[in-house]
């Protein structure tokens, strides 16, 4: 069975930076898009990046120049370099596989002096 496990959250201070990454278990039968999106408390999850099979990527505009999600197709694990964090960053941080549609249980990002 195909697991998502996201790492690399914890408390940071704002402009500090983390790296996420979302490993995956079991057999996966081709390369497929992820995503990272967060939540907040109370908030409909946020898609925050997606990365294609090959390469491309797309931002939330709150993210765009801050964030950059990558892949490594060898180990299907995807990350999300996060720099010049904000506050609002501060949420639970999720990882999605397509097609599959698998979420991992998240990480906690806050962002806080």
């Amino acid at each position: 069975q195909v697991q998502l496990v996201e790492s690399g959250g914890g408390l940071v201070q704002p402009g500090g930076s983390l790296r996420l990454s979302c490993a995956t278990s079991g057999s996966i039968s081709g390369i497929f898009a992820m995503g990272w999106y967060r939540q907040v408390p109370g908030e409909q999850r946020e898609l925050v990046a997606r990365i294609a099979p090959y390469g491309s990527t797309k931002y939330s505009d709150s993210v765009k120049g801050r964030f950059t999600i990558s892949r490594d197709n060898a180990k299907n694990t995807a990350y999300l370099q996060m720099n010049s964090l904000k506050p609002e960053d501060t949420a639970a941080y999720y990882c999605n596989l397509e097609v599959y549609d698998l979420w991992g249980q998240g990480t906690q990002v806050t962002v806080s002096s």
